[in-house]
């Protein structure tokens, strides 16, 4: 059996009303989705990083997911029993990039369990507009979803997304009881250098959507013996202006001057920074690159790696599987981590 039916309903019809918003919104406010627009005004003004341009191309990622045949699909890899009395799942949301909590949200309504949610105080506001939106379309949802600000209390099991400091503790809290705990994670593109220029400036995609706080963002890139930056810097020219948002030119200035006083080497193009490392996290508007000298060395070295990243972006399947450009647009199967989280549910 598919998820409750009613319930798959109402998320369908939530991806229509997103996408009928982006499709009247996305060049300037309309008067259609007054409401709406009043809620993304105040996500605008609790995050500094969720403008109202990165706030759309997330909905309307998600416009785009929630179709019938998407959703019928995703779903019937799994054996979901209807009738099996609901759980209470925890979810500690994470707040980096417009609801990035989503999927989660998603898996527990479809897996006929009952949502407990902890917003981060970065993104509390765009979640409980759409689940009210939710309800209004499907009243059995009343009793299945429900926000906390307080302390996680009276669930069977948690999901929990933060940073490899925030793990410790929601270990500590949440070790006990079933559990998918998330780390830091980041993602990396392998360039060999026969990229075209097409495949270059969709990297600046990956790089630059969400001012690269999402663990899908490039933060690293591996290239070739002898690579020719000049070919990656004049391809992401065309994302120049992110140079212009106030927060991201901030952090450029800051990192820079860090980078210069202690000698480190650098690449520079005016808005973004490369520094050769060894690490996956740069901070933003800066961007780490290592050189490979052969692709099976370069692969093994993925694989050793493979807890520290979320995916790997190249043109050669061997080398990684999400293509230039598309790290920001997972299909429903694309799981954080890799772990199946709608199988874990499932099993519960």
């Amino acid at each position: 059996m598919t998820a409750h039916l009613p319930i798959l309903e109402a998320f369908v019809k939530l991806g229509n009303y997103l996408t009928d918003f982006c499709e009247y919104s996305y060049s300037e406010p309309s008067g259609k989705h007054s409401d709406f627009e009043t809620v993304i005004t105040k996500a605008k003004q609790q995050n500094g990083w969720f403008t109202r341009e990165n706030i759309l191309f997330a909905l309307k990622q998600w416009g785009d997911l929630l179709t019938e045949d998407n959703l019928k699909e995703w779903l019937l890899a799994y054996q979901i029993e209807n009738e099996k009395s609901p759980k209470t799942i925890g979810i500690v949301m994470a707040g980096n990039i417009p609801m990035v909590g989503f999927h989660d949200f998603l898996c527990v309504l479809c897996s006929g369990n009952k949502v407990l949610a902890k917003l981060s105080s970065n993104d509390k506001v765009l979640l409980p507009f759409l689940a009210q939106y939710l309800i209004e379309q499907e009243p059995l949802l009343t009793e299945r979803i429900e926000f906390t600000e307080g302390k996680l209390e009276n669930f069977d099991a948690v999901i929990a997304t933060g940073s490899n400091n925030t793990s410790r503790y929601f270990e500590y809290y949440f070790g006990k009881k079933p559990n998918i705990i998330r780390k830091n994670r980041n993602s990396v593109a392998v360039l060999t250098g026969n990229e075209t220029q097409e495949e270059l400036q969709a990297l600046g995609e990956d790089i630059f959507r969400y001012y690269g706080l999402g663990c899908r963002n490039v933060s690293k890139i591996y290239v070739s013996l002898n690579y020719d930056f000049d070919q990656f810097f004049k391809a992401i020219f065309a994302h120049s202006d992110i140079i212009h948002q106030h927060k991201y030119a901030n952090n450029y200035d800051y990192n820079k001057a860090v980078y210069l006083m202690s000698n480190f080497k650098i690449k520079d193009n005016g808005f973004l920074i490369l520094k050769e490392d060894e690490g996956y996290a740069s901070p933003i508007a800066a961007l780490f690159y290592s050189h490979y000298k052969s692709e099976e060395e370069l692969r093994k070295h993925l694989t050793d790696n493979e807890e520290q990243i979320q995916c790997v972006v190249s043109n050669r399947k061997n080398l990684g599987d999400v293509p230039f450009g598309e790290t920001q647009k997972p299909k429903l199967n694309d799981y954080a981590d890799g772990l199946d989280t709608l199988k874990f549910l499932l099993q519960l």
